[in-house]
């Protein structure tokens, strides 16, 4: 096929598919209709929340729309879909605002600690992690005591599942040997991986004066599912953790989703009165990873997040359009026509209701001049729908491009004797 200059076209390809503080009350909500991929599954218990035993109550149902194909209406003021393992982003709603994100902070926590420690290092708990009764923060806490010695595993464990500020805090200083040099860590690996908006000021996230945005945390979620030991972390439900004396410590993980939705897998919750309650959230399906991220909700979280995990995994087609190497035609450069090859694959998730939009965008670089080299680039392939960019590859020059036919001059001179007749005639007229 011979592709003009910026042509776009449908794609031919779309047949080819590839293969805190405790959420309390707030929680509870009554039944509703459930999605059609969100499955009637049986809800988390009650779980005691220190310092006196009370239940936290979990949703026991999902609130979601039957239709998922559909683009979903989401209350929460922040929202954001994307594949967890290439990033691309789904759904989106203000993901670049920034909000203080409570105890979603300690998923940088987390990240931290298991770059720096290994799960069965030993903690002795300092003094300052140790939090009585009244303090601010306490009805999330493990009941360390000070000088008590746990693992790094078990206190993570607390903090994952239960949120345990105080296991936060123990870690913090047991990595860097202050809270206060623990979060210039969080901030200075914030800046490394990206994270532009974000700024931390504690290790858990009860001060309400640290910010992120859903895109930044994104960029922390992927980051710690490719930590070592994250992903077993957060998709525990239950864990039992020694106590000085009397019975094991039972901590039970806060993500209802890990009951209710099908696939979930993690990650982490939170709740201040100022950031209100947030969520990132896991699921994987049939080899696809998804993360859902709800920022601000007044209500419970995971209604929102399982719609948006609902619409990413039945309102999207993973495709395939080209793969590394194959021949796509010729293009068009000035002088002559060659033969070209995509340099990588182009996969995206596509939204079904899309599919016969796609367009394939070939734009050939202004430098490209005739005759090219084998594997010179000569242009670009982008596959699109309206306002959205699916990938791209470059296009290389597969083969020797035929030399010009027997007898007759390069295109160069063929064109630099036409403006010299041209000039001849000119002149020719006025001397007459």
């Amino acid at each position: 096929m011979n592709l003009d200059r910026c042509k776009e076209r449908p794609s031919v390809r779309l047949g080819r598919t590839a293969i805190a503080l405790s959420l309390g009350a707030a929680l509870a909500m009554p039944l509703a209709l459930l999605g059609a991929a969100s499955a009637q599954r049986a809800g988390p218990p009650p779980t005691p929340v220190p310092p006196r035993g009370s239940p936290s109550p979990f949703p026991q149902a999902l609130a979601t729309p039957s239709n998922a194909v559909a683009v979903p209406t989401i209350e929460p003021p922040v929202a954001i879909l994307a594949d967890l393992d290439d990033g691309q982003v789904m759904f989106a709603k203000a993901p670049d605002v920034r909000r203080p994100v409570a105890s979603l902070t300690k998923v940088m926590t987390a990240l931290l600690v298991l770059r720096r420690r290994e799960l069965d290092d030993v903690v002795a708990v300092p003094a300052e992690a140790v939090f009585d009764d009244d303090d601010f923060g306490a009805s999330s806490t493990l009941g360390l005591r000070g000088g008590e010695r746990r693992t790094v595993r078990e206190l993570l464990d607390a903090v994952m599942l239960q949120s345990a500020n105080d296991a936060a805090v123990a870690l913090a200083i047991d990595v860097a040997g202050s809270e206060r040099g623990f979060i210039e860590l969080m901030n200075d690996r914030a800046r490394a991986l990206g994270m532009r908006h974000t700024r931390f000021f504690s290790p858990h996230g009860l001060d309400d004066r640290g910010r992120s945005t859903a895109r930044d945390l994104l960029v922390l979620t992927r980051a710690a599912y490719e930590t070592e030991g994250f992903a077993g972390v957060a998709s525990a439900r239950f864990r039992t953790i020694e106590a000085p004396r009397g019975e094991p410590r039972r901590v039970q993980n806060r993500n209802a989703l890990l009951w209710l939705y099908r696939g979930a897998v993690g990650t982490k919750t939170g709740f201040t009165s100022g950031a209100g309650t947030c969520l990132v959230a896991v699921a994987e399906r049939n080899g696809r990873r998804l993360v859902a991220i709800v920022l601000g909700d007044r209500n419970e979280p995971f209604s929102e997040a399982a719609t948006l995990l609902d619409h990413g995994f039945e309102g999207f087609r993973e495709e395939t359009f080209v793969r590394a190497g194959e021949s796509i035609g010729t293009v068009a450069i000035r002088g002559g026509t060659v033969p070209v090859e995509t340099a990588r694959a182009i996969s995206a998730l596509v939204p079904t209701a899309k599919l016969d939009r796609v367009r394939e965008r070939i734009t050939v670089a202004p430098t490209a001049v005739f005759p090219p080299a084998p594997g010179d680039r000569v242009g670009t392939m982008s596959i699109i729908v309206p306002g959205v960019g699916l990938g791209s590859s470059p296009l290389h020059v597969s083969e020797v491009p035929p030399p010009p036919p027997a007898g007759e001059d390069p295109w160069w001179i063929r064109v630099a004797g036409a403006v010299g007749r041209a000039f001849g005639d000119a002149v020719g007229g006025l001397a007459s």
